[in-house]
């Protein structure tokens, strides 16, 4: 049966990670955000994630995520649901970050499983109750991000057993190595629990992935509308043109996977005149001038809306 996007319960589609945007001294650009949140609107995202990590979340305060937070949900205003990432180690301060989340008019909350550096990570048992803690303290969906970056193997098997027990478990972004083998796995072994089984780092095995059952995208911001030509044809049947524009989309995927990072969207964003600046803030170091450019004749040769939408 072909899947429909979806800006409603069960959430399915394009939910791209928004880039915080600064100005050239590294101060938050108020304007500068509000209009990439209307260029991703515009681009086709069925929702947007803001706060992950390629929102930069880990370069902000503690004073300036809430103030994101708050700007984001309330200049999106309803228009697509917004998906706020609240990922900490301490429970009660992931606590607090879902309640202000749900509070503000988040759809949905993404955590990681607790980790803090290369080595202090939890067991499953404490995993366990990390998550009930946090379904305990709210009633939206939680999306547990299973990322390489925070280096805690999450089998399917616990994931599933979560989404059977954890009222408020019931999506996964799943961005390991061997992504479509886990998603068969986890979608196998957790059932109609599984509500949202999603692909995730930069779409880089987004057709493995929607082959596999994933039913959620989330990606760069950079050209929310390219996705959308690849998932909008598998969605209705057309697994042939849906192949046929990853091909086309793949090597810019490519680029912004292992190349651009989370720098890729602003990159473009500033190139098609939407932001002022494309700055990222130290110690991350800027790309080569030579990497953006070809980022960018990369880009023109799709014709994204990025380039497009601030002329």
């Amino acid at each position: 049966m072909a899947l429909s996007l979806s800006a409603v319960r069960p959430f399915r589609g394009v939910y791209p990670v928004a880039p915080t945007i600064f100005h050239e001294d590294g101060a938050p650009d108020i304007e500068g955000q509000k209009r990439a949140l209307d260029f991703m609107i515009d681009a086709g995202s069925t929702g947007i994630c803001i706060l992950a990590n390629f929102s930069e979340q880990f370069l902000l305060s503690d004073a300036e995520r809430d103030e994101q937070m708050r700007l984001c949900l309330d200049h999106v205003a309803g228009r697509v649901p917004v998906i706020v990432t609240i990922s900490h180690f301490s429970t009660d301060i992931t606590v607090a970050r879902a309640k202000a989340a749900e509070a503000g008019g988040a759809a949905m909350v993404m955590v990681m499983p607790p980790y803090h550096g290369a080595t202090m990570r939890v067991g499953e048992g404490q995993i366990m109750a990390f998550f009930q803690a946090l379904s305990d303290a709210i009633s939206i969906p939680i999306m547990i991000q299973d990322a390489p970056i925070s280096g805690t193997p999450l089998p399917p098997s616990l994931l599933a057993r979560m989404a059977g027990e954890i009222e408020n478990v019931a999506y996964f972004k799943i961005e390991t190595a061997g992504a479509a083998s886990k998603l068969r796995d986890l979608i196998a072994l957790g059932g109609a629990a599984i509500e949202g089984p999603w692909d995730g780092e930069e779409a880089i095995t987004l057709m493995a992935d929607l082959d596999a059952g994933a039913t959620g995208a989330m990606t760069g911001a950079g050209f929310p509308d390219g996705i959308r030509q690849i998932i909008d044809p598998f969605f209705a049947g057309d697994r042939d043109g849906a192949v046929r524009a990853y091909a086309r989309w793949l090597p810019l995927i490519n680029y912004e996977n292992r190349q651009t990072s989370f720098a890729t969207a602003k990159i473009l964003m500033k190139e098609g005149g939407i932001i002022a600046s494309d700055a990222v803030r130290r110690p991350i170091a800027p790309a080569h001038p030579a990497t953006r450019a070809g980022l960018v004749e990369l880009a023109r040769t799709l014709d994204p809306l990025v380039l497009r939408w601030g002329a």
